[in-house]
């Protein structure tokens, strides 16, 4: 007995690595949680917890779910992960598809900065992608806990008997999943005979080299177990420390950022801690990958900053310029920070290693989270 005990005991902490392995390399770092994920087939008393200011519903219950024989898919996402992002047109079409015949989807917004705990800017966000199925915040993680869950994006897919029948962690599978789906209603008692299947093809995605992992700009990510993101000593001089940076410029690594300037290191974001006129501090960091995003916002309600893109020393090109992207009258590329969210800043034709450095005036610049992608589109 003590023997397959410890066999489960590995093979849940198994588990644990492989989900936080599928959207370490490009996106979302999932948050460490007591126990493992929630367990197939187990008793149907999971429940939500905690949340508040729903989107497109009034507020549900799991149990009111239940008495209803309605299947439920509850995906677990925050509005500035990548990953997530790159999830949601699938979500959509399930909505679509399979609500009239006894699908729940109900997004939990579970937010990874602080920003992300304002409802208003999870609303923007929620109308921006076009969702119509019920979303709720979870600010205190009270049903990221009730599911144990451990990563962005995970979707939990429960029967109308309340039991957990499929989980997915990260990106992908969306074939599987929809059968899953499928295998639920049909269960269920409901007929899904006549409705299609698949429709969008999954993006295509680059092989033979390593991306670059996600980088982070405050110490609450660089000071622990996670990694380190910052190249320069100063900056683990200790926390909400400001320091001036020399970047020594040739041979980078590639899974680090590097500073030039006047720099404040906080808990969530690297932020430039001075006013300038000639754009000379700047962030820079070299990366593998054919798209660069950028979490940002703007920290003086109201007061939007620009931010300049320099892709190997120059001005992006247009076919290389993200959805975030505009060209001034010099032939600069930049992005106007004016909202809390993800910036696109590149897109390239073809998987590359290159140099990116990011310029400001602006003492509100403020780098939360870089991520990278690999697909032959988008983000």
């Amino acid at each position: 007995m003590r023997r397959t005990a410890q066999r489960l005991r590995s093979v849940a902490l198994l588990a644990v690595l492989l989900a936080f392995a599928l959207v370490a390399g490009s996106g979302c770092l999932g948050r460490s949680a007591p126990g493992v994920p929630a367990v197939l087939g187990g008793p149907s008393g999971v429940e939500f917890a905690g949340l508040t200011d729903w989107t497109n519903s009034e507020p549900l219950t799991l149990a009111a779910q239940r008495e209803q024989r309605r299947v439920v898919l509850v995906d677990f996402w925050t509005y500035t992960c990548v990953n997530c992002i790159r999830t949601l047109p699938y979500l959509k079409q399930w909505q679509d598809r399979y609500a009239s015949v006894g699908l729940t989807i109900v997004g939990v917004h579970a937010p990874e900065f602080d920003f992300e705990h304002d409802p208003a800017n999870v609303r923007r966000a929620v109308e921006a992608e076009g969702i119509r199925y019920p979303v709720a915040l979870d600010n205190d993680m009270k049903t990221w806990r009730a599911f144990r869950n451990n990563v962005w994006p995970a979707k939990y897919l429960l029967g109308a008997d309340g039991r957990i029948r499929y989980t997915h962690f990260g990106e992908g599978d969306y074939d599987a999943t929809e059968r899953a789906i499928r295998a639920a209603l049909t269960d269920a008692g409901r007929d899904v005979s006549a409705i299609p299947t698949g429709g969008l093809a999954a993006p295509e995605r680059d092989t033979g080299a390593t991306i670059t992992r996600e980088l982070y700009g405050g110490y609450e990510r660089n000071f622990d177990t996670r990694g380190v993101y910052a190249a320069q000593r100063a900056y683990y001089g200790g926390p909400d420390q400001t320091h001036d940076y020399t970047d020594v410029t040739g041979q980078r690594d590639k899974d680090v950022w590097y500073l030039q300037g006047t720099w404040r290191g906080e808990r969530e974001a690297i932020v430039h801690a001075r006013a300038t006129t000639s754009l000379e501090d700047y962030l820079a960091f070299r990366f593998i990958a054919r798209s660069v995003n950028v979490v940002m916002q703007p920290r003086t309600p109201g007061t939007p900053y620009e931010v300049v893109v320099e892709l190997d020393g120059r001005p992006l090109k247009r076919e290389e310029a993200g959805t975030d992207v505009r060209f001034d009258a010099a032939g600069r590329s930049l992005v106007t920070v004016d909202l809390p969210k993800m910036y696109g800043l590149v897109i390239l034709p073809t998987l590359g290693d290159h140099e990116l450095k990011l310029r400001s005036n602006s003492p509100d610049f403020a780098m939360y989270a870089v991520t990278f992608g690999a697909y032959t589109s988008g983000s």
